[in-house]
Protein backbone atom coordinates (compact mmCIF):
# COMPACT_ATOMS: atom_id res chain seq x y z
CA UNK A 1 0.00 0.00 0.00
CA UNK A 2 1.20 3.54 -0.95
CA UNK A 3 0.25 5.98 1.51
CA UNK A 4 0.45 9.86 1.70
CA UNK A 5 0.44 12.02 4.92
CA UNK A 6 -0.18 14.90 4.61
CA UNK A 7 0.99 17.65 7.33
CA UNK A 8 0.38 21.27 8.32
CA UNK A 9 3.34 22.96 7.65
CA UNK A 10 3.21 25.42 10.71
CA UNK A 11 5.94 23.28 12.58
CA UNK A 12 8.33 20.78 11.47
CA UNK A 13 7.18 16.86 11.85
CA UNK A 14 8.29 16.30 14.30
CA UNK A 15 7.63 19.94 15.90
CA UNK A 16 10.96 21.24 17.81
CA UNK A 17 8.92 22.65 20.61
CA UNK A 18 4.66 22.62 21.14
CA UNK A 19 2.74 21.01 17.59
CA UNK A 20 0.31 18.59 18.61
CA UNK A 21 -0.73 17.83 15.18
CA UNK A 22 2.24 17.66 13.38
CA UNK A 23 3.62 14.98 16.33
CA UNK A 24 0.94 12.97 16.10
CA UNK A 25 1.69 12.81 12.35
CA UNK A 26 5.42 11.82 12.97
CA UNK A 27 4.16 9.10 15.30
CA UNK A 28 1.76 7.99 12.55
CA UNK A 29 4.52 7.85 9.72
CA UNK A 30 7.37 6.28 11.72
CA UNK A 31 4.52 3.49 12.70
CA UNK A 32 3.28 2.99 9.68
CA UNK A 33 7.20 2.90 8.27
CA UNK A 34 8.21 0.35 10.67
CA UNK A 35 5.25 -1.89 9.95
CA UNK A 36 6.59 -1.95 6.20
CA UNK A 37 4.50 0.38 4.16
CA UNK A 38 5.43 2.78 1.36
CA UNK A 39 5.08 6.18 3.43
CA UNK A 40 5.81 9.85 2.08
CA UNK A 41 5.36 12.88 3.75
CA UNK A 42 4.17 16.13 2.45
CA UNK A 43 5.16 18.24 5.41
CA UNK A 44 7.78 21.47 5.75
CA UNK A 45 11.71 20.46 4.65
CA UNK A 46 13.37 20.51 7.90
CA UNK A 47 11.40 17.96 9.25
CA UNK A 48 12.92 14.30 10.05
CA UNK A 49 11.11 10.79 9.31
CA UNK A 50 11.92 7.56 8.29
CA UNK A 51 9.47 7.98 5.42
CA UNK A 52 9.99 9.73 1.74
CA UNK A 53 9.82 13.69 2.36
CA UNK A 54 8.35 16.07 0.24
CA UNK A 55 9.20 19.50 1.56
CA UNK A 56 6.97 22.37 1.22
CA UNK A 57 7.94 25.37 3.16
CA UNK A 58 11.63 25.54 3.62
CA UNK A 59 11.19 25.31 7.43
CA UNK A 60 8.18 25.37 9.74
CA UNK A 61 6.58 28.20 9.05
CA UNK A 62 5.63 29.33 12.82
CA UNK A 63 9.38 29.97 13.67
CA UNK A 64 9.88 31.45 10.19
CA UNK A 65 9.89 34.97 10.27
CA UNK A 66 9.71 35.76 6.63
CA UNK A 67 6.03 34.20 6.23
CA UNK A 68 3.35 36.43 6.52
CA UNK A 69 0.43 34.09 5.20
CA UNK A 70 0.79 30.18 6.17
CA UNK A 71 -2.08 29.90 3.67
CA UNK A 72 0.36 30.44 1.06
CA UNK A 73 2.46 27.63 1.18
CA UNK A 74 -0.34 25.03 1.53
CA UNK A 75 -2.20 26.41 -1.04
CA UNK A 76 1.11 25.45 -3.08
CA UNK A 77 1.55 21.96 -1.34
CA UNK A 78 -1.68 20.94 -2.56
CA UNK A 79 -0.70 21.92 -6.12
CA UNK A 80 1.83 19.28 -5.74
CA UNK A 81 -0.67 16.98 -4.20
CA UNK A 82 -2.45 17.71 -7.20
CA UNK A 83 -0.13 16.91 -9.76
CA UNK A 84 1.47 13.75 -7.54
CA UNK A 85 -1.79 12.07 -6.59
CA UNK A 86 -1.97 9.07 -8.72
CA UNK A 87 1.12 7.47 -7.05
CA UNK A 88 -0.78 7.19 -4.29
CA UNK A 89 -3.35 3.95 -3.06
CA UNK A 90 -4.31 6.49 0.01
CA UNK A 91 -4.18 10.02 0.97
CA UNK A 92 -4.29 10.97 4.44
CA UNK A 93 -4.80 14.56 5.10
CA UNK A 94 -4.31 16.25 8.35
CA UNK A 95 -5.11 20.21 7.23
CA UNK A 96 -8.53 20.78 8.20
CA UNK A 97 -10.53 21.34 5.40
CA UNK A 98 -8.06 23.09 2.86
CA UNK A 99 -8.13 20.10 0.44
CA UNK A 100 -11.67 18.93 -0.06
CA UNK A 101 -12.32 20.82 -3.57
CA UNK A 102 -9.06 18.94 -4.65
CA UNK A 103 -9.90 15.20 -3.39
CA UNK A 104 -14.07 15.66 -5.00
CA UNK A 105 -12.33 16.96 -8.23
CA UNK A 106 -9.73 14.37 -8.56
CA UNK A 107 -11.72 11.06 -7.10
CA UNK A 108 -9.04 9.62 -5.33
CA UNK A 109 -8.93 7.72 -2.27
CA UNK A 110 -8.58 10.26 0.79
CA UNK A 111 -8.90 10.04 4.70
CA UNK A 112 -9.12 13.19 6.82
CA UNK A 113 -8.80 13.63 10.69
CA UNK A 114 -10.09 16.22 11.99
CA UNK A 115 -7.68 17.49 14.80
CA UNK A 116 -9.52 20.60 16.05
CA UNK A 117 -12.65 21.80 17.30
CA UNK A 118 -15.56 21.71 15.69
CA UNK A 119 -18.15 23.61 17.65
CA UNK A 120 -17.34 26.65 15.55
CA UNK A 121 -20.98 28.69 13.55
CA UNK A 122 -19.50 28.06 10.35
CA UNK A 123 -18.67 24.50 10.11
CA UNK A 124 -22.25 23.16 9.62
CA UNK A 125 -22.24 24.76 6.19
CA UNK A 126 -19.02 23.43 5.06
CA UNK A 127 -20.09 19.56 5.80
CA UNK A 128 -23.49 19.79 4.37
CA UNK A 129 -21.37 20.89 0.87
CA UNK A 130 -18.65 18.09 1.89
CA UNK A 131 -20.74 15.30 3.20
CA UNK A 132 -19.08 12.78 0.63
CA UNK A 133 -15.76 13.17 2.53
CA UNK A 134 -14.33 10.42 4.99
CA UNK A 135 -13.39 11.89 8.22
CA UNK A 136 -12.05 10.25 11.12
CA UNK A 137 -12.78 11.72 14.40
CA UNK A 138 -9.98 12.00 17.82
CA UNK A 139 -12.11 11.57 20.19
CA UNK A 140 -16.31 10.85 19.93
CA UNK A 141 -16.80 13.84 21.74
CA UNK A 142 -15.85 15.49 18.86
CA UNK A 143 -18.25 14.86 16.71
CA UNK A 144 -20.93 16.06 19.02
CA UNK A 145 -21.63 19.44 17.03
CA UNK A 146 -21.37 17.85 13.21
CA UNK A 147 -23.01 14.74 14.28
CA UNK A 148 -24.01 14.25 10.42
CA UNK A 149 -20.66 14.07 8.92
CA UNK A 150 -19.12 11.47 7.19
CA UNK A 151 -17.55 9.72 9.62
CA UNK A 152 -15.79 6.48 9.38
CA UNK A 153 -14.08 5.90 12.41
CA UNK A 154 -12.48 7.43 15.74
CA UNK A 155 -8.73 6.81 16.09
CA UNK A 156 -7.04 8.02 19.46
CA UNK A 157 -3.68 9.26 18.94
CA UNK A 158 -0.96 7.17 20.45
CA UNK A 159 2.62 7.37 20.91
CA UNK A 160 6.13 5.40 20.35
CA UNK A 161 6.20 3.02 23.23
CA UNK A 162 9.73 3.85 24.44
CA UNK A 163 9.26 7.94 24.03
CA UNK A 164 8.58 8.52 27.68
CA UNK A 165 10.41 7.11 30.39
CA UNK A 166 8.19 5.15 33.33
CA UNK A 167 9.01 7.12 36.69
CA UNK A 168 7.76 5.19 39.64
CA UNK A 169 9.27 7.89 42.29
CA UNK A 170 7.07 11.30 41.96
CA UNK A 171 8.86 14.27 43.50
CA UNK A 172 6.24 16.76 45.33
CA UNK A 173 5.29 18.82 42.53
CA UNK A 174 2.17 19.38 40.42
CA UNK A 175 2.65 19.73 37.01
CA UNK A 176 0.75 22.15 33.92
CA UNK A 177 2.40 21.79 30.08
CA UNK A 178 0.54 22.90 27.14
CA UNK A 179 -0.57 26.32 25.80
CA UNK A 180 -0.99 29.62 27.74
CA UNK A 181 -4.17 30.45 26.96
CA UNK A 182 -7.99 30.85 28.36
CA UNK A 183 -9.70 27.75 27.26
CA UNK A 184 -6.67 25.76 28.96
CA UNK A 185 -6.74 27.61 32.19
CA UNK A 186 -3.53 27.81 33.68
CA UNK A 187 -5.20 30.09 36.38
CA UNK A 188 -6.89 26.88 37.74
CA UNK A 189 -3.85 24.84 37.91
CA UNK A 190 -2.23 27.72 40.12
CA UNK A 191 -5.34 27.81 42.25
CA UNK A 192 -6.01 24.02 42.90
CA UNK A 193 -2.27 23.92 43.61
CA UNK A 194 -2.07 26.53 45.87
CA UNK A 195 -4.88 25.46 47.75
CA UNK A 196 -3.32 21.71 48.21
CA UNK A 197 -0.34 23.48 49.49
CA UNK A 198 2.63 22.06 46.94
CA UNK A 199 4.53 23.72 44.23
CA UNK A 200 3.45 24.29 40.08
CA UNK A 201 5.36 23.80 37.54
CA UNK A 202 3.79 25.37 34.33
CA UNK A 203 6.03 24.14 31.04
CA UNK A 204 4.04 26.30 28.18
CA UNK A 205 4.03 28.28 25.69
CA UNK A 206 2.87 31.79 25.15
CA UNK A 207 1.11 32.50 21.48
CA UNK A 208 0.81 36.18 20.00
CA UNK A 209 -2.90 35.58 20.36
CA UNK A 210 -2.84 34.81 23.91
CA UNK A 211 0.20 37.43 25.22
CA UNK A 212 -2.44 40.09 25.98
CA UNK A 213 -3.65 37.10 28.69
CA UNK A 214 -0.80 35.53 30.12
CA UNK A 215 0.70 39.34 30.71
CA UNK A 216 -3.13 40.23 32.11
CA UNK A 217 -4.42 37.26 33.83
CA UNK A 218 -1.56 34.38 34.21
CA UNK A 219 1.81 36.53 35.14
CA UNK A 220 0.72 38.00 38.05
CA UNK A 221 -0.16 34.95 39.58
CA UNK A 222 3.24 33.58 38.38
CA UNK A 223 4.69 36.14 41.85
CA UNK A 224 3.64 33.27 44.19
CA UNK A 225 7.00 31.86 45.57
CA UNK A 226 5.41 27.75 44.93
CA UNK A 227 5.01 28.88 41.31
CA UNK A 228 7.33 27.83 38.48
CA UNK A 229 7.22 28.95 34.72
CA UNK A 230 9.50 27.10 32.88
CA UNK A 231 8.37 27.63 29.62
CA UNK A 232 8.60 25.52 26.22
CA UNK A 233 10.17 22.40 26.82
CA UNK A 234 11.49 19.96 24.27
CA UNK A 235 11.18 15.87 23.76
CA UNK A 236 14.05 15.29 26.10
CA UNK A 237 13.10 17.71 28.93
CA UNK A 238 9.58 16.61 28.53
CA UNK A 239 9.41 13.24 29.91
CA UNK A 240 11.60 14.01 33.44
CA UNK A 241 9.34 17.30 33.61
CA UNK A 242 5.77 15.00 33.48
CA UNK A 243 7.19 11.79 35.20
CA UNK A 244 8.71 13.32 38.33
CA UNK A 245 5.42 15.41 38.97
CA UNK A 246 2.94 13.65 41.57
CA UNK A 247 0.61 14.44 39.07
CA UNK A 248 -0.32 16.33 35.83
CA UNK A 249 -3.20 19.18 35.95
CA UNK A 250 -5.40 19.30 33.16
CA UNK A 251 -8.42 21.64 33.93
CA UNK A 252 -9.55 22.50 30.53
CA UNK A 253 -12.36 24.90 29.82
CA UNK A 254 -13.36 24.14 26.11
CA UNK A 255 -14.43 20.83 24.49
CA UNK A 256 -10.51 19.42 24.11
CA UNK A 257 -11.04 16.82 21.14
CA UNK A 258 -8.17 14.28 22.23
CA UNK A 259 -5.34 16.06 24.73
CA UNK A 260 -2.06 14.60 23.73
CA UNK A 261 -0.55 15.82 26.93
CA UNK A 262 -2.95 13.34 28.96
CA UNK A 263 -1.19 10.05 27.25
CA UNK A 264 2.17 11.98 27.77
CA UNK A 265 2.09 11.87 31.47
CA UNK A 266 0.41 7.93 31.22
CA UNK A 267 3.32 7.32 29.41
CA UNK A 268 5.33 8.44 32.46
CA UNK A 269 3.49 6.60 35.20
CA UNK A 270 1.81 9.81 36.26
CA UNK A 271 -2.04 10.52 36.59
CA UNK A 272 -4.08 13.02 35.58
CA UNK A 273 -6.56 15.40 37.21
CA UNK A 274 -8.82 16.47 34.48
CA UNK A 275 -12.02 18.31 33.79
CA UNK A 276 -15.04 16.74 32.83
CA UNK A 277 -14.81 17.91 29.41
CA UNK A 278 -14.21 17.10 25.71
CA UNK A 279 -12.69 13.77 25.34
CA UNK A 280 -11.71 13.86 29.08
CA UNK A 281 -13.94 10.71 30.10
CA UNK A 282 -13.19 8.88 26.97
CA UNK A 283 -8.63 9.23 27.82
CA UNK A 284 -8.78 9.01 31.58
CA UNK A 285 -10.37 6.05 33.50
CA UNK A 286 -11.46 7.72 36.94
CA UNK A 287 -9.64 5.92 39.93
CA UNK A 288 -7.07 3.82 37.46
CA UNK A 289 -5.26 6.20 35.29
CA UNK A 290 -6.49 9.74 37.65
CA UNK A 291 -9.26 11.49 38.54
CA UNK A 292 -12.10 13.12 36.82
CA UNK A 293 -13.36 16.31 38.25
CA UNK A 294 -15.75 19.26 38.03
CA UNK A 295 -14.30 22.15 40.65
CA UNK A 296 -11.43 23.04 42.22
CA UNK A 297 -12.72 21.34 45.51
CA UNK A 298 -12.55 18.13 43.67
CA UNK A 299 -9.32 19.14 42.00
CA UNK A 300 -8.02 19.69 45.38
CA UNK A 301 -8.97 16.72 46.57
CA UNK A 302 -8.10 14.47 43.96
CA UNK A 303 -4.22 15.66 44.67
CA UNK A 304 -4.48 14.50 47.65
CA UNK A 305 -5.80 11.04 46.57
CA UNK A 306 -3.46 11.21 43.41
CA UNK A 307 -0.23 9.26 45.66
CA UNK A 308 -2.57 6.37 45.89
CA UNK A 309 -2.74 5.56 42.43
CA UNK A 310 -0.75 2.94 41.42
CA UNK A 311 1.80 4.13 38.73
CA UNK A 312 2.97 1.02 37.20
CA UNK A 313 -0.64 0.22 36.41
CA UNK A 314 -1.05 4.04 34.64
CA UNK A 315 1.74 3.22 32.36
CA UNK A 316 0.32 -0.49 31.96
CA UNK A 317 -2.88 1.53 30.71
CA UNK A 318 -0.97 3.43 28.16
CA UNK A 319 0.77 1.04 26.95
CA UNK A 320 -2.73 -1.25 26.14
CA UNK A 321 -4.55 1.46 25.15
CA UNK A 322 -2.26 4.51 23.51
CA UNK A 323 0.36 3.16 21.83
CA UNK A 324 1.32 4.27 17.87
CA UNK A 325 1.69 1.02 16.78
CA UNK A 326 -2.51 0.87 17.87
CA UNK A 327 -3.01 3.89 16.27
CA UNK A 328 -1.49 2.92 13.03
CA UNK A 329 -3.19 -0.23 12.87
CA UNK A 330 -6.35 1.10 13.60
CA UNK A 331 -5.84 3.63 10.56
CA UNK A 332 -5.26 0.91 8.45
CA UNK A 333 -8.12 -1.48 8.95
CA UNK A 334 -9.54 2.27 7.82
CA UNK A 335 -7.16 2.23 4.67
CA UNK A 336 -8.34 -0.94 3.52
CA UNK A 337 -12.24 -0.32 4.28
CA UNK A 338 -11.91 3.12 2.17
CA UNK A 339 -10.36 1.48 -0.67
CA UNK A 340 -12.52 -1.39 -0.14
CA UNK A 341 -15.03 0.21 -1.35
CA UNK A 342 -13.54 1.93 -4.17
CA UNK A 343 -12.85 -1.59 -5.81
CA UNK A 344 -17.18 -2.19 -5.02
CA UNK A 345 -17.99 0.87 -6.86
CA UNK A 346 -15.56 0.52 -9.36
CA UNK A 347 -16.85 -2.73 -9.76
CA UNK A 348 -20.29 -2.05 -9.81
CA UNK A 349 -19.94 0.38 -12.23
Amino acid sequence: MRIAQVSPLIESVPPRWYGGTERVVHYLTEALVRQGYDVTLYASADSKVAAKLVGCAERGLRLDPRVRDPLVHHVLMLERIRREAGGFDIIHFHIDYLHYPLVRALGINALTTLHGRLDLPDLPFLYREFDDIPLVSISNDQRGPLPSANWVGTVYHGLPRDLYRFHPKPEGYLAFLGRVSPEKRPDRAIEIACRAGLPLRIAAKVDDVDRDYFEGQIRPLLARPSIEFVGEVDERRKSPFLGRALALLFPVDWPEPFGLVMIEALACGTPVIAWRRGSVPEVIEDGVTGFIVDSIDGAVEAVRCAAALDRARIRRRFEERFTADRMARDYLRIYRSLLEDARSRSTAA
